[in-house]
């Protein structure tokens, strides 16, 4: 039988590792989620046990298994339109002000996942397109971006079962703005996907080759990054936007004490922040 037991001084350097390679910050009592995470992982990489598994992730030659055990890490459950607020202050609020934008306005999803926060903010977006003929006449483009190259190409498929269709995705938009495309799975309508693109990035790395975004949403993800990470990250974003751009975190998330380049715009429910001119 696998033995999925991990010494102490292993997920010692699990953790670290996992530090150096992404930013993710695991705390001491998180041996639980690398046992649940790595587990399926022991019989496709054909070990015996999860220490062999760590050891060998640590290895630079195994890169196959490296990019699996970060997959297997940094993925996390997401839903359609997640807490609702973040979209309605998109369409009622932000969009308004940005719609006599003179260029394709550029909105990016930082942690795609599988790809719901991106496709909702296009839904959004063509959305308030259509109760406003001519706004946005050049366009609206949002980029995802994932450190899962696992999750990156089940976004650019665009197709979902009908258990990931139930989670937040209301009957009329499933209606309006998906197809059956067969086997039980739903695909996006080229009107959604012809506005969403998708690229690999590791938050870490420079942002540089990304360009201006009008809008940054990065929601419930820096709160596993240790806060040295979290100010480096937050400094990038600032670089990232356009004056006067809005970054959206997630609730649980805050710039207080973090970085002077926004300020807090506290809305009725939730809180945006606005890069300052």
């Amino acid at each position: 039988m696998p033995n999925r037991e991990l010494q102490d001084s292993e997920y010692k350097v699990f953790r670290d590792f996992l530090e150096q390679q992404c930013g993710i910050v695991l705390g001491e009592n998180k041996q639980y989620l690398v046992k649940s995470r790595l587990g399926p992982l022991m019989a496709r990489f054909n070990v015996s046990s999860l220490s062999e598994l760590v050891a060998k992730t640590l290895s630079p030659f195994e890169r196959q298994l490296r990019s699996a055990v970060i997959d297997a890490m940094t993925t996390n459950e997401t839903l359609w339109f997640r807490d609702t607020y973040p979209f309605e202050l998109l369409k009622k609020q932000i969009l308004p002000e940005l719609e006599k934008t003179s260029r394709t306005l550029k909105i990016w999803s930082a942690a795609s996942s599988s790809g719901q926060e991106p496709y909702s903010i296009a839904m959004t977006g063509l959305e308030y397109q259509q109760s406003r003929p001519g706004a946005f006449s050049l366009g609206l483009h949002v980029l995802g971006t994932d450190i899962s190259n696992t999750m990156l190409e089940h976004c650019q498929r665009a197709e979902y079962d009908g258990l990931a269709l139930s989670r937040g995705l209301s009957p009329e938009r499933r209606a309006k703005f998906f197809e059956d495309s067969g086997n039980g799975m739903m695909r996006l309508k080229a009107a959604v996907r012809k506005n969403v693109s998708f690229r690999h990035l590791n938050l870490l790395d420079s942002y540089a080759l990304l360009g201006k975004f009008d809008i940054i949403f990065c929601r419930n993800v820096l709160i596993y990054f240790s806060p040295e990470v979290k100010a480096k990250i937050i400094r990038q974003f600032a670089g990232a936007l356009a004056p006067r751009g809005y970054l959206i975190l997630g609730a649980s998330e805050s710039l207080s004490s973090v970085n002077s380049d926004f300020e807090m715009i506290r809305c009725n429910p939730g809180i945006i922040y606005r890069k300052k001119a």
